[in-house]
């Protein structure tokens, strides 16, 4: 892939040098999705500077294609014309998504500053949620009626001055605007002309319901290679599409959620965001944690007469719990996984949880011999070994079983199992680990 010279990871030393006149030339040549990473790059306080070089022909997709976090603090330092007239020329699902974030007081005048049929199309957009296949549908699709012949089709399609976007298929329709089916543009040069377009077309085509969420649309785009596919309503009439695009941000945002989300952040974080804010974002999950290793110490208190009689049990004992919080982990994201994918349902879900458990009571024999050798070797002491091994079955056997639980209740109460699931599964292996330790301690050994 061609770099443009200078680079454009280059930008913070080009501004450092106020070299303004090679910011503005790499910044004609770029696309909109580098210019948004060389933002990214930026501190809030260059950012409003270095949007001053770029295009104005290119200002709204950048905007697009900006992280969440950075594009609210760069909407809030904008002039608010500017800001409005960048974002009012894009496509109508891009509008839709930076409506949301767009400063409250910007949200009238920028659904006014587009045209009416915009703003029509826009209500319809924002009606769906977010995550659902509604939400992500462009309304510019290309339709023609089921009983013309291919000529005719490529006669209308020479009439228009271009075509949308990753335009790989035209949908037919009938009278009612119901969907029959979709022609591939292949199908339409390669065939004969005077054949109708229905012969051609494919006739059960994967096609998404407004309400379907944008994991199974991702899914099946995935699965069947798609690059657009239609999306009607309960009776079966064309709405929009979806491209390839748009599925390709659902998974890198996706992937982002993960990532964060196991460390109890938002994927919109800004890393250069205000000290202030950024603590605060973090407070939260802080707190939580510090709840859940109080109750850890609270059930080590109870103890402590045992661990001042055997100081080896406070030894070994995060020995235990370390363990059970590795191997439920590993069940955890699988399970998290299944669960994204939709290959975990009710129907499968208590053979999981049996294959899940036999598996932590494999391991936990596995490893519950080689801490009872450690154990007995280090301290002399076989019976402490014993327990120990005792416990580290427990343990793993717990953490695999709360591994499955857990997402699947989290979901249920509508948390997010990534974002909570780490969080929970801590907490339980370290109870069950100290308690399981602690208290076969006092009854075999004290």
């Amino acid at each position: 892939m061609q770099q443009a010279t200078p680079p454009i990871h280059n930008i913070v030393e080009l501004l450092d040098a106020n070299n303004v006149a090679e910011v503005a030339e790499l910044f004609a040549d770029a696309h909109p999705a580098d210019i948004a990473d060389a933002l990214e790059r930026l501190t809030p306080i260059k950012r409003p500077l270095a949007w001053t070089y770029i295009p104005e022909d290119s200002k709204g997709e950048v905007l697009y294609e900006l992280n969440e976090g950075v594009f609210k603090d760069l909407a809030h330092e904008l002039d608010k014309q500017e800001l409005i007239d960048a974002i009012k020329v894009l496509d109508i699902d891009e509008i839709a998504d930076l409506i949301p974030d767009l400063p409250e007081p910007l949200l009238a005048d920028a659904l006014f500053a587009v045209d009416t049929e915009t703003r029509n199309n826009l209500g319809e957009v924002l009606s769906y949620p977010e995550d659902s296949a509604g939400g992500l549908m462009n309304l510019d699709t290309t339709t023609v009626r089921d009983n013309i012949s291919l000529d005719v089709v490529l006669h209308f399609l020479r009439l228009k001055t271009e075509l949308p976007e990753h335009t790989d298929t035209i949908y037919l329709v009938d009278r009612e605007q119901r969907l029959t089916g979709i022609l591939p543009v292949d199908r339409l040069l390669t065939q004969n002309g005077s054949d109708p377009a229905i012969k051609h077309a494919v006739e059960t085509p994967v096609s998404f319901r407004c309400l379907d969420g944008e994991q199974d649309v991702a899914k099946a785009f995935a699965d069947y290679d798609l690059i657009s596919a239609p999306v009607v309503d309960e009776q079966h009439k064309l709405l929009g599409r979806i491209t390839i695009d748009d599925v390709v941000d659902v998974i890198r945002e996706q992937a982002e959620h993960d990532i964060m989300a196991a460390a109890g952040l938002r994927e919109e974080e800004d890393i250069f965001a205000p000290v202030t804010k950024t603590s605060r974002n973090r407070t939260v999950w802080l707190a939580v944690n510090l709840v859940t290793a109080l109750l850890g110490s609270w059930v080590i208190g109870q103890f402590e007469g045992s661990i001042q009689q055997l100081v080896a049990l406070a030894v070994l004992m995060p020995i235990v719990a370390s363990m059970g919080g590795n191997a439920g982990t590993q069940t955890l994201t699988v399970v998290i996984r299944g669960m994204s994918l939709g290959t975990i349902s009710r129907g499968n879900m208590l053979n999981i949880l049996k294959k899940e458990a036999m598996v932590g009571v494999l391991n936990g024999f596995i490893w519950a011999f080689v801490i009872a050798l450690i154990a007995a070797l280090w301290y002399q002491n076989i019976q402490l070994g014993i327990v120990i091994a005792a416990a580290m079955i427990a343990n793993l056997v717990m953490g695999a079983i709360a591994g499955v639980c857990i997402p699947i209740f989290l979901e249920k109460v509508n948390i997010d199992p990534a974002l909570a699931g780490g969080v929970a599964l801590t907490t339980v292996t370290d109870v069950v680990g100290y308690f399981s330790v602690l208290g076969l301690a006092t009854l075999v050994l004290l």
